[in-house]
């Protein structure tokens, strides 16, 4: 009985404590270190998998526990023991994953981009294709792949796009070709061996993305988690900057067509109805997981 009483009374210290604001953020805390954290899509780089405006929980331990750091600020509360950003070190993405990782350049910000190629995969691009050769070599391509899928070139074997057909997300823009202006890496990059214990991340918007052909490929230590669901999302862009481009190069006619589906989306009338539909809720993305996202895609 005295034990009991005990441990009714742990529990009741517990509950109150957890009711307390030390309590309550403390708990929060330690859920965003090492369970679950909240990010906002702030570009386009991912569409039409991912929205600006899709507000995503992360789950964080995925790929290991990262080193916790001071959400907002990114100060790290505990040192980097292992050196390799993480305090349990865990499994690695898998290609055609959607990872959420720290830019290499500046380690505050985060990114979230597709993983493409792991450490000794071979990667090129020609003619805004993507092409892979995995490390495991030849007959690893041939057991894995449909034939229509595999070329040959400089003497061994390729995948050609092997995402673009998985995943709907995937996507190219017709109006971006060699003679626009665009960087050369859009459309022409490679071939490189990506670097052992890295990582090769692009944007599903494959034109419009800051990614690893600009700045390299991605280590372990900085990769944060993948996207779990999305817990809201709503439209939030201004007229100008869905027909003009702002961080992203040339119209979001998908967006524009969606809301003015029946007049011409460069017109007054369209930009009337944008400014009525510009902060409503995307409510069919709500609760949704990277599948059902897709999903929606391919409706």
């Amino acid at each position: 009985m005295i034990d009991e009483n005990i441990q009714i009374s742990k529990i009741e210290k517990l509950y109150e404590f957890s009711n307390s604001w030390t309590g309550t953020v403390i708990i929060v805390l330690m859920v965003i270190f090492f369970l679950a954290q909240a990010f906002v899509i702030p570009t386009g780089s991912m569409k039409h998998t991912l929205l600006e405006g899709d507000h995503l929980l992360v789950k964080k331990y995925v790929y290991g526990v990262p080193t916790p750091t001071i959400p907002w600020i990114e100060q790290p509360v505990l040192p980097d023991f292992k050196g390799n950003g993480h305090l349990i070190d865990g499994d690695m993405p898998k290609r055609g994953d959607i990872v959420v990782f720290r830019y290499p350049k500046n380690p505050k910000l985060h990114y979230v981009k597709r993983m493409v190629a792991i450490g000794g995969d071979e990667i090129m691009l020609r003619g805004k294709k993507l092409f892979i050769h995995h490390r495991e070599g030849d007959e690893y391509i041939k057991k894995n792949f449909p034939k229509e899928k595999i070329v040959e070139k400089f003497g061994k074997l390729w995948v050609e796009d092997p995402y673009r057909d998985i995943h709907p997300g995937v996507n190219n823009h017709d109006f971006v070709h060699a003679s626009g202006g665009f960087p050369d890496q859009v459309y022409h990059f490679g071939p490189i061996v990506v670097d052992k214990d890295k990582f090769f991340m692009m944007g599903d918007n494959r034109d419009h993305s800051s990614d690893s052909r600009f700045w390299g490929s991605v280590e372990y230590k900085y990769i944060i988690g993948t996207p779990w669901f999305v817990y809201f999302s709503w439209e939030n862009r201004s007229y100008e900057k869905v027909a003009n481009g702002g961080l992203i190069v040339g119209a979001d006619l998908q967006a524009l067509e969606k809301v003015c589906p029946d007049i011409d989306p460069f017109t007054q009338q369209c930009k009337k109805l944008w400014d009525e539909n510009m902060y409503k809720v995307r409510w069919e993305r709500v609760g949704k997981t990277m599948d059902g996202l897709e999903e929606l895609l391919r409706k």
